[in-house]
């Protein structure tokens, strides 16, 4: 990958930052989507939950990212819960995502964040606050924050974290999760890709999954190729960056076509690309924490783990994964070589001859 081919993502990645997609509430970043994509001559179709586009071979391989990131929600008068998790979401959570179990413990790492409240449908800006205090209601089992400026926005309004994307030190940082795949998926279509890929929402709260599946039972379409990006938290930068990229042959919920997670290890060496297989990192980890009396953690839920699971197989595939730290926050980072070696993959797997 060039200088100038980077420069182009980091273009696309800046603007799709800055528009709010809070889970739950995605349907104008959707809408701007849709516009940036129909400039590559993709055709876009909106269904509920999911946005696809296609090009002139839409069934020569199917890629899915998610586009919902975390934010806040208006629950009450002057209160905000956290979006994935406030009441209405609850039913598709299992407690074996990562993100389950790891929210409890970011609570503080929002203090003093400016937030803007906008209007689902149309993005249209509503104002400007800034959280002063969130905690733990262990009564209803989310975080509760108490924002400043924002009194007078109404039950079901959406917050988002005023985000801007930062370069420094050859690392970017925002609210990368969900954002940074969507932003290497818009780069795909410009460089030609000619296939399909479907834009999920919800997918923080448990619920992409479903909108995938049933868009493949809509169309009659079984697939084993299916290619699911995303992020993959680690809890500092050197152990993030010991890997520029990461792969899986399984999560909590199926074991995926070793054929494609051969095609992406393949690619990876090709490249010269550092690799890890995040359950093998996992397993290696788990082993540890039961000898010192320890709870082990989940090997993560992932979108493509409850489809396969869900089909019985039908669809099949593997994730490619950008190794990043900071999850969930607005300061998630990631090495420019992890996003350059990323997009060498994904081209290389996905862009005819």
């Amino acid at each position: 990958m060039t200088k100038s081919d980077l420069d182009d993502f980091l273009d696309i990645l800046k603007q799709l930052v800055r528009h709010p997609s809070v889970v739950g509430s995605e349907h104008a970043f959707f809408r701007y989507l849709q516009r940036e994509l129909e400039e590559t001559h993709a055709k876009v179709t909106l269904y509920e939950g999911l946005l696809v586009a296609s090009g002139s071979r839409p069934d020569y391989m199917h890629i899915s990212a998610h586009v919902d990131r975390h934010g806040l929600i208006c629950t009450g008068p002057n209160e905000f819960q956290y979006a994935a998790f406030v009441a209405r979401n609850r039913g598709d959570l299992l407690g074996d995502s990562v993100s389950e179990q790891t929210f409890q413990t970011i609570a503080e790492r929002f203090h003093e964040r400016f937030v803007q409240a906008y209007v689902p449908w149309s993005g249209t800006y509503l104002g400007k606050g800034t959280i002063k205090r969130s905690y733990l209601c262990e009564r209803r089992g989310n975080l509760v924050f108490e924002v400043e400026g924002l009194d007078h926005v109404l039950p079901g309004t959406p917050v988002a974290y005023q985000d801007r994307l930062t370069v420094n030190y050859s690392r970017v940082s925002a609210q990368l999760d969900n954002v940074l795949t969507t932003a290497m998926l818009v780069y795909l279509f410009r460089h030609g890709f000619q296939g399909t890929v479907l834009f999920t929402a919800q997918e923080e709260a448990g619920r992409s999954w479903r909108f995938l599946l049933e868009w493949f039972r809509r169309c009659g379409i079984e697939t084993q190729d299916l290619l699911v990006l995303d992020t993959s938290p680690f809890p500092d930068i050197a152990t993030a960056d010991a890997q520029q990229v990461v792969l899986r042959r399984r999560d909590a919920n199926a074991v995926f076509n070793p054929t494609v997670v051969n095609k992406l290890e393949l690619a990876c060496q090709k490249y010269g690309i550092r690799y890890l297989f995040k359950d093998e990192y996992i397993a290696r980890q788990n082993e540890t924490r039961v000898a010192e009396g320890k709870s082990p953690s989940s090997l993560g839920s992932t979108e493509l783990g409850r489809v396969v699971l869900a089909s019985e197989g039908a669809i099949q595939g593997a994730t490619l994964q950008v190794p990043t730290t900071g999850y969930h926050t607005p300061d998630e980072s990631a090495a420019l070589a992890s996003i350059e070696a990323m997009l060498d993959v994904l081209c290389e797997v996905a862009l005819e001859d």
